[in-house]
């Protein structure tokens, strides 16, 4: 059951169950048990580079897991590691919810917040006030966050906060009727509703006059019948292979993992440089976005603890979508399904989790020469591994691109339907919110996310330097002023590597292997370009402030250590704060020549805009990692032009 070819293959259905077993057998699984989290504990650096595969390789594999077990009969939580091989626990913790906070929430209690309201009188009084029948109100089952101060009587509490929305019938969007001015604060494990805020029917009239129907021939109007199909084919197929989960493409090597909490997982990352005999050159050890925050900015009394973690609270790996053809994906594409755990310990497969697709990029390089006469042009093209989830409101794609030349590019993609209030908001000012249609509101708020980059530029030791252009003053050797450079400061100690984007001096942030040069004498690396858009705009003194404390810098760099896996802490909900990012770099670790974690936030802030409603138009954001100096040379001067598709399927420089 615990027998794997590699130690990094993914989770199969019978090592699932064979763990729900082993904990009932161990005494840690009955009827009350709920897994809020299963995945598997992957092997370090050391041991994944040492291990060799067959007969006279590196032995069996030790499959362990981390479970997180939530006793839905008012039990503590647990935290524990399992070796299916050894039939062991190697490590179990109690959780304390006031420094631990709460495991995250689980998919049985979203429609739980609905039901427990629906039968408490404050509540019903509410919509009574405002003439709506309970039975036609949709409760968003929202985090609560972590407000000892406001909320004393949350204390130990596992509390999730609803939010109404009035469908009139079974296909109605409710997203377009927000109750506003109205919400309830639940505890999911008691059943019982703990406080509710309502300020009443003259604060906020429910929107009515828009419908939020973008499925709706009737909403969306004629289809357009201008548009000719776009045929995207590859008559020989594509030019990746995939064996089990490893995946080659042009001189890219890499294994494709995937995880209930991050989703998509990049593993041992190579590229074959065949100016080095074809050796396979290490790039990144691990790359996943480990965590992301949606805070927002509406002070209203019944908003103004909304922000969502939603890979540490939801788990986002378990709200991936099944990709369809055509549609999410397009052109000659492979799809890998994902095997998860449920929480109630049985194996799920979600089909066709992951897409795999290659496609043209526009131009790599070209010149036309004035003295030789030549004229030569190669096309780029990328390697596309994506995935799309569902969280509430939100659909969410996650793109990791690989190109031809080395480069590395990681993009998401925001869309679904924006979150609604009333305009203006109850109890709040038109400030901190904008107006999508007719009387119908959606806050200002930021979607903003963390990459975590286990680095392994060609090997183990790398090195993080910030990289700015520097204005050189006047002077003998500057004559006439036209002169820059740039400024190289090494992070050599982890309180120094902590670190803003700033685009008016082009910074970028360059990991390099001091131990090995390139032809000019330089450490091979790879520079990370961000985008530099804002962090986190809270308030530092805010409660989400401490609690996304990764959020509030572009840049942090660790010294690489497995068990320091997320950016906010392990455990998010309702924590108070403090954890992950700021815990890991307290102990101010020697980062020169060392194995590096680079933590990377990117996001966008978002002021809603009236094209954004019925459905929101996809917004993107992402990082770039490209090789500067990893190579000797332009990598591509092998690639020869392509194939038009033309008569005789001519090449593009013969056209």
């Amino acid at each position: 059951m615990a027998q794997v070819a590699h130690p990094l293959d993914p989770l199969t259905p019978a090592q699932i169950t064979g763990a729900r077993e082993l904990l009932t057998e161990l005494g840690r699984f009955d009827d009350a048990t709920r897994i809020a989290y299963l995945g598997l504990v992957e092997p370090g650096k050391e041991e994944l580079a040492a291990f060799r595969p067959g007969p006279a390789g590196s032995g069996p594999v030790d499959r362990r897991l981390r479970v997180l077990l939530h006793d839905a009969g008012g039990g503590p939580a647990r935290d524990l590691v399992l070796s299916l091989t050894r039939r062991s626990i190697d490590r179990e913790r109690t959780l304390d919810p006031a420094t631990d906070g709460q495991l995250p929430v689980l998919a049985e209690e979203f429609e739980l917040v609905e039901e427990v309201l629906r039968k408490d009188e404050r509540w019903l009084a509410g919509l009574a006030a405002r003439g709506l029948d309970p039975a036609n109100v949709r409760v968003a089952p929202l985090s609560a966050g972590c407000y000892p101060e406001d909320y004393p009587e949350e204390a130990g509490r596992r509390v999730l906060r609803g939010l109404g929305f009035v469908q009139r019938h079974p296909r109605d969007h409710a997203w377009a009727h927000p109750v506003d001015g109205l919400v309830g604060f639940v505890d999911v494990r008691e059943r019982s509703v703990l406080r509710v805020i309502d300020l009443g029917p003259e604060s906020a009239a429910v929107p009515g006059g828009d419908s939020g129907n973008f499925d709706d021939p009737a909403v969306a109007g004629e289809p357009r019948s201008d548009t000719r199909p776009l045929h995207i084919t590859q008559p020989e197929g594509p030019t990746f292979t995939l064996e089990g989960t490893l995946l080659r493409w042009e001189n890219w090597s890499l294994r494709i993992g995937f995880d209930l909490r991050e989703g998509l997982t990049l593993h041992q990352l190579a590229y074959r440089d065949r100016d080095q005999g074809g050796r396979e050159r290490p790039v990144l050890h691990r790359a996943s976005i480990a965590e992301m925050v949606v805070p927002y900015a509406d002070p209203s009394p019944v908003r103004s603890w909304q922000n969502y973690f939603d890979i540490g609270e939801y788990l986002i790996g378990r709200c991936a979508n099944a990709l369809r053809l055509g549609c999410d994906c397009l052109g000659e594409i492979t799809y890998l399904d994902a095997v998860l755990c449920d929480e109630r310990g049985e194996p799920m497969t979600l089909r066709n989790a992951v897409c795999l697709h290659e496609e043209d990029a526009g131009v790599l390089w070209k010149h036309s020469d004035l003295w030789t006469g030549s004229a030569e042009t190669r096309r780029q093209r990328r390697m596309v591994i994506s995935f799309f989830a569902t969280i509430g409101n939100y659909d969410y794609g996650f793109y990791w691109y690989l190109y031809r030349d080395g480069t590395v590019e990681c993009e998401v993609k925001a869309t679904g339907v924006v979150f609604t209030s009333a305009y203006p908001p109850a109890g709040s000012s038109a400030a901190h919110t904008s107006q999508i249609a007719p009387g119908l509101g959606a806050p200002y708020h930021q979607h903003l996310f963390c990459a975590r980059l286990d680095m392994a530029v060609d090997g183990p030791v790398n090195r993080v330097e910030e990289v700015d252009v520097v204005r050189l003053p006047p002077g003998p050797e500057n004559p006439r002023g036209n002169a820059f450079g740039y400024r190289r400061t090494p992070l050599l100690i982890e309180s120094e590597a902590q670190r803003d984007a700033d685009a008016s001096v082009d910074r970028s942030w360059h990991i390099v292997n001091p131990g090995v040069r390139n032809a000019v004498g330089e450490p091979v690396g790879y520079a990370l370009m961000p985008t530099g858009r804002p962090v986190l705009l809270a308030h530092p003194s805010s409660s989400i402030a401490a609690r996304a404390a990764f959020a509030t810098r572009h840049l942090w760099v660790t010294a690489a250590d497995p068990e320091e896996r997320y950016p906010a802490g392990d455990f998010v909900n309702q924590h108070p704060g403090g954890a992950g990012l700021p815990a890991y770099a307290a102990a101010d670790r020697p980062l020169d020549g060392a194995s590096l974690t680079v933590w990377h936030t990117f996001g966008l802030t978002h002021a809603p805009r009236p094209e954004d409603w019925p459905v929101m138009l996809v917004d993107r954001t992402g990082f770039t990692l490209r090789p500067f100096g990893f190579f000797d040379r332009n990598p591509t001067l092998d690639i020869g032009p392509e194939a038009t598709g033309g008569p005789g399927g001519a090449h593009c420089h013969g056209s």
